[in-house]
């Protein structure tokens, strides 16, 4: 069974099929997060280590293009909707939470918080959508995208390309491990930021004043 997963996967690894896979996937991960091009992207990694097929530098440069696609698309839809897409959001939620993480981090940091975003669950759809529905200026979007795009392409190829190295003669094992690499990652990061998220103080909103206070 694993010989027959791994015949396919080198097949497809091996047609230039798999570049335009790559750059559908990270375009379409921007504004649907259910796409794994995570996974797509480190797999390819992976098989670029042990068997030379595809091409590390044009997995990295067709992801991270395919990234940065995907960003522009879900600001414009952030944009779009004015935010009401956003607002339709259930409280209590992991998607709500994301949101309201993004609309918080984007006041305090800026565009900054757009790369950093790459790391967290659903926190890139969240953060692009929430700078296309404050009209964050496009100029200043885009090349806060790219730095994003380029370093999420980088970081996932390198992970794949580490697992492949260490388990040259199995992939699947490369891939196993790869992916458990970014899996830790981002686990690293959730619990930075949720124990930055606990140190912070809370601040008790103003009461609003009714018609008789005023």
């Amino acid at each position: 069974m694993s010989s027959a997963i791994l015949h396919f996967a080198g097949e497809l690894m091996s047609s230039w099929w798999i570049y335009l896979a790559l750059w559908g996937f990270a375009a379409l991960d921007g504004f649907f997060p259910a796409v794994p091009s995570e996974t797509l992207v480190v797999t390819a990694g992976v098989f670029a280590a042990s068997t030379g097929e595809p091409n590390l530098f044009a997995v990295i440069a067709v992801a991270a293009i395919g990234a940065f696609i995907g960003d522009h698309i879900s600001y414009a839809l952030g944009r779009g909707a004015g935010g009401r897409m956003l607002d339709r959001v259930k409280p209590g939620t992991k998607r709500h939470n994301a949101v309201m993480w993004a609309r918080t981090a984007l006041a305090e940091r800026g565009g900054l918080v757009l790369v950093v975003a790459r790391y967290v669950p659903g926190g890139r759809t969240a953060v692009t959508l929430t700078m296309g529905s404050v009209r964050y200026p496009l100029r200043r979007f885009s090349p806060y995208a790219g730095l994003a795009a380029i370093s999420w392409g980088v970081y996932c190829t390198l992970v794949g390309y580490i697992g492949g190295k260490a388990f040259e003669d199995n992939p699947l094992k490369g891939v196993i491990l790869g992916i458990g690499l970014a899996l830790g990652v981002t686990l690293v990061v959730e619990l930075v930021r949720h124990r930055l998220k606990k140190s912070q103080p809370k601040v008790e909103p103003e009461p609003e004043m009714t018609s008789s206070q005023a």
